[in-house]
């Protein structure tokens, strides 16, 4: 049966700490509650931040403490999960505590990651969503179907749109991509804030352009996207990753709901 709700995956980039988790998870938690017969809600939080530029930067608490620190927020708010996973080992072990389990873009292309996050998500009943390359066209996403769906059905796998590499230290976003990746029988995902990164626009950091998360998520949702990914912080500027991006976490509230204003409008044109 076609998913008829749309998809939100919100939470903070890397895991800081515990309480922030579920200070963060329990906000969102509230947000979301008035629109839980529309909208499909996971809590995001990434144990390790692999992909840093700099081996200086702070990447998380690893994995036995993230999972266990997630394994706490879905106990205490009973919100469905996503995070990142970094190697085809860390699937099994991902996938008894968070339901959705993400391909980092770097790696979509990596066969043995695929297989080993759907074999994962078929033993527990999750669901596997890749975000695409930066490197990659919308077209050669079907290559990555093909891979997963050998373990999983489509209705379980995602695609997720989160910018595409334009000259050096740039991205720009192919909105005719969700139609396209959409094509192949799965959910089409736009990454809100990834997509408006400058990757190593900062030198060892990575830059960003907050300022235009919300037209080009709109742009996305008008053109036929299933769900938006998002990371928010209480302090974005004091974010230990991904500061220029991260949205505000009290202006989450006005945001979801103007998008889910137009999905309405799309849903019903």
């Amino acid at each position: 049966m076609e998913n008829k709700k749309f998809d939100f995956f919100v939470g903070t980039c890397v895991i800081e700490s515990e309480q922030m988790c579920m200070d963060v998870a329990g906000r969102l938690t509230e947000i979301f509650a008035k629109y839980k017969d529309e909208v499909n809600f996971s809590y995001k939080g990434s144990f390790d931040k692999a992909n840093r530029s700099s081996k200086d930067s702070f990447r998380g608490p690893g994995l036995e403490k993230g999972l266990e620190i997630l394994a706490k927020v879905k106990k205490a708010y009973g919100v469905p999960l996503i995070t990142d996973f970094h190697t085809a080992e860390q699937a099994m072990k991902v996938a008894e505590v968070v339901d959705t389990l993400q391909v980092p873009a770097f790696l979509c292309r990596q066969t043995d990651m695929i297989i080993a996050g759907a074999e994962a998500c078929k033993k527990f009943g999750g669901q596997l969503k890749i975000k695409k390359g930066q490197f990659l066209s919308p077209e050669e996403t079907g290559n990555i179907v093909e891979k997963a769906n050998e373990y999983l059905p489509k209705e379980r796998i995602l695609l997720t749109e989160r910018g595409t590499s334009f000259g050096y230290n740039n991205l720009v976003v192919d909105m005719a991509s969700f139609q396209i990746m959409k094509s192949f029988g799965v959910r089409a995902i736009h990454d809100a804030t990834h997509c408006v990164q400058r990757p190593g626009g900062l030198g060892k950091i990575t830059g960003g352009k907050r300022e235009q998360i919300l037209t080009l998520a709109r742009a996305a949702v008008a053109a036929g996207a299933d769900g938006i990914f998002m990371e928010v912080h209480p302090k974005p500027e004091e974010a230990k990753s991904d500061s220029a991006t991260s949205l505000p976490l009290d202006k989450a509230p006005e945001i979801i709901e103007k998008l889910l204003e137009l999905h309405r409008v799309v849903r019903n044109g």
